[in-house]
């Protein structure tokens, strides 16, 4: 497996219209919304180097209302927790 995290900038007044098209994005893991000089961070992970042509250049850049990204691929993994379970604030779900 691959992972790449890419940085994006995008038009201000379309942030949430990008994240929900880049998160819908096959290739894509999660999509963070954050502060600082980048609007989103997007997790990319794949099978094999090749495919980060295909989603990244292929499929992210070409979203409407980015302004500019910044890729960083991962080399190593050194932790394994479970994303789901860091963000949980431990509230009951909603039935």
């Amino acid at each position: 497996m691959v992972t790449a995290i890419v940085f994006v900038k995008c038009d201000v007044a379309r942030i949430h219209e990008v994240a929900e098209t880049i998160a819908a994005l096959d290739g894509v893991s999660e999509v963070y919304s954050t502060t600082g000089e980048n609007d989103l961070v997007v997790m990319v992970r794949v099978r094999g180097h090749e495919e980060l042509n295909d989603v990244i250049p292929g499929r992210i850049n070409q979203v409407p209302g980015i302004v500019g990204t910044e890729t960083h691929i991962a080399f190593r993994t050194y932790s394994q927790h479970d994303l789901e379970a860091a963000f949980a604030l431990g509230l009951p779900d909603a039935d």
